[in-house]
């Protein structure tokens, strides 16, 4: 089942994760160097990991995930390179589906 929900989950959560290790980057410049980039790249993602965070609520939401995998989508996010996991993660969900414990596809194979 493709839903719009996770596609937009998916779409952002690689550029959080890029902007969580650029931000990581400039922390570390700005205390061995004279560059502070911190500003502009901690708005930019803050501004993805609210996204994120909105698009998480979505789709758990509508896909009607477990708490399991809610949390775990949630972990991700605050992981320097969980957001890649997490958008292989959707990517898969998207190609395949994702049927949530006592969802649809149970009840129709019954």
């Amino acid at each position: 089942m493709k839903s719009s929900a996770v596609h937009r989950l998916r779409l952002v959560s690689a550029p959080e994760a890029v902007s969580f290790l650029v931000l990581l980057l400039c922390s570390v410049l700005k205390r061995t160097t004279d560059f502070n980039a911190v500003p502009v790249m901690g708005m930019v993602h803050g501004v993805l990991f609210v996204l994120y965070l909105l698009f998480l609520a979505d789709a758990w939401k509508k896909q009607r995930w477990d708490a399991r995998r809610g949390v775990l989508m949630f972990v991700l996010s605050v992981l320097p390179t969980g957001g890649f996991f997490a958008e292989r993660m959707l990517a898969r969900e998207e190609q395949e589906g994702y049927a949530p414990a006592g969802g649809a596809a149970e009840k129709a194979a019954a």
